[in-house]
């Protein structure tokens, strides 16, 4: 009995998206594909992605890459969440932590306690019972599971999305991926099918296949342009559309966090590198003239500039198919999503290990994986949108423009639902598989300002006494811990074997 033909998979783009791609081919698909690689050295890459979430352990662990190897090749930091830094308001600042906020009691969920505990005048900040959050106040960072057997906290990363994308490059390449220099010049299609059965490029060079992963960028040369499939734009609930890029000398404060600060036409990220600190100022052009974007990027950097502020300009949404005829877009191919919190390389990922998952071994047959490839994707990407909407509409910057549109205008009906829900008593409920956890919507609720109504009735089993005592412990134990751990910067020194400057 003769082998099955090896399935041809052609990846149109490098950068992260597109090296994800061809490393996660190579490494479950292995010898049942042959897989080529088409990126050219003179067209430059976003190299958005630099901040991520704890699911890139997920990838990481799947493609077998040791932690210490990935920290020094990429320049990376670990992270604990995102600090909004006066969002709700001018002077207010909060943490959307990874992991778990709290301890729930039996079937009682923990915010239901708290909810309680700050009716009954006893309970702190909600930030105070998130082991995350203490370390990250204190700029601590420590693995493993805390006194008690506390759990180990959750974590992601900081990198070099470049030094990432040549990790996975060197990986790929090692297991048979073939890398083909040169650019897209034309696009073959099949007449009977209308599929694309070959890349023409520079030099009269032709790259054919059986299905083509599109990682071109904003140009979406394959789906978006010769298949036409249509953009679906969100750009009326995130209307920013242009973000400032610049790189800044280190300070001592190697924030084990992404910093967000809010600014008058959108906000400011702040990521800390090893070798060096990520800057950038998203915002909408309608409000805010590129300049004085600029100036008030500039202003607020903490170290010495390297580099003039990059414009990267786009719209936020995604193309209405992610996979159509034999054609699957990835990363800014298939869509864009404000880097709010973190999602970018999440998204190829997920998107990749979604496509493994559905991929049919008899490409003839398949409609059915491509409809419910397109349907999950839709639904992870909408769900997505909803999170980071949530942060916009919750403001109370009354009288600036840009914050004003935002908290008035009209929610999609998934994340009115939500807020209705929320407000009540504090409830959520997690749908389909959606990315974000109840406590990731229950501290952006409650750190916009969103303090619900009541409480579930669940809560009064628990005599009030006892309400204090218990947020108390919690408090003090998770401060005991985060004192315990050394500093974010020695801890990344001492697991990477080098020194970690200030510059």
């Amino acid at each position: 009995m003769s082998e099955p033909a090896k399935l041809s998979i052609v990846v149109a783009g490098g950068g992260s998206a597109g090296w994800i791609a061809a490393a996660t081919l190579a490494r479950f698909l292995g010898p049942r594909a042959a897989i080529t690689l088409i990126e050219s050295d003179a067209i430059g890459t976003v190299g958005v992605g630099e901040a991520t979430i704890p699911q890139i352990h997920n990838l990481l662990i799947g493609l077998g890459i040791d932690q210490r190897e990935f920290l020094c090749a990429t320049n990376a930091t670990f992270k604990l969440g995102v600090e909004f830094v006066d969002w709700r308001r001018a002077g207010e600042s909060y943490i959307h932590s990874f992991g778990q906020v709290g301890r729930g009691v039996g079937l009682i969920p923990f915010r239901q306690l708290w909810l309680r505990g700050r009716e009954l005048g006893v309970a702190g900040d909600f930030g105070l019972y998130s082991a995350n959050v203490a370390a990250a106040r204190s700029g601590r960072f420590a693995l493993g599971a805390g006194p008690g057997n506390a759990p180990e906290m959750a974590y992601a990363y900081h990198f070099d999305a470049s030094l990432f994308a040549r990790m996975l490059r060197a990986y790929a390449e090692e297991r048979g991926v073939t890398r083909v220099e040169g650019q897209i010049a034309g696009i073959e299609r099949d007449g009977a099918s209308g599929n694309i059965a070959a890349l023409a490029l520079d030099g009269e060079r032709r790259i054919g296949g059986d299905l083509f992963i599109d990682c071109t960028g904003f140009r979406s040369l394959l789906l978006g342009q010769e298949l036409d499939v249509p953009f679906v734009d969100w750009s009326h609930w995130l209307p920013c559309d242009t973000a400032l890029a610049v790189p800044c000398e280190n300070t001592d404060a190697m924030r084990p966090f992404t910093q967000s600060t809010a600014r008058p036409a959108g906000w400011q990220w702040r990521i800390p590198l090893q070798h060096r600190t990520g800057n950038g100022h998203v915002f909408c052009s309608a409000f805010m003239d590129e300049r004085k974007a600029a100036e008030l990027l500039l202003a607020n950097l903490e170290g010495k500039p390297l580099a003039d502020p990059r414009p990267l300009r786009f719209a936020t949404g995604h193309r209405r198919e992610f996979w159509s005829h034999n054609v699957v877009a990835l990363g800014l191919a298939a869509g864009f999503m404000e880097p709010l919190e973190s999602t970018s390389i999440h998204l190829v990922q997920s998107g990749m290990a979604r496509l493994l998952n559905v991929l049919p071994g008899n490409l003839a047959e398949v409609a059915p994986a491509r409809a419910l490839f397109n349907r999950l994707s839709a639904t992870e990407w909408e769900r997505v949108r909803d999170f980071i909407v949530l942060h916009y509409v919750l403001n109370e910057r009354v009288g600036e423009p840009f914050w004003d549109y935002c908290r008035t205008m009209e929610l999609p009906a998934t994340l009115a639902d939500k807020i209705a829900l929320f407000a009540e008593a504090g409830l959520f409920v997690r749908e389909e598989d959606e990315l974000f956890l109840d406590d990731s919507w229950g501290q952006v609720m409650i750190g916009q300002g969103l303090v619900p109504r009541g409480h579930s009735p669940l809560a009064d089993a628990v005599p009030g006494d006892d309400i204090g005592p218990f947020l108390d412990s919690l408090a003090r134990a998770n401060r005991v811990r985060a004192e315990a751990m050394p500093r974010h910067r020695d801890f990344v020194a001492r697991a990477t074997g080098e020194a970690v400057g200030s510059t």
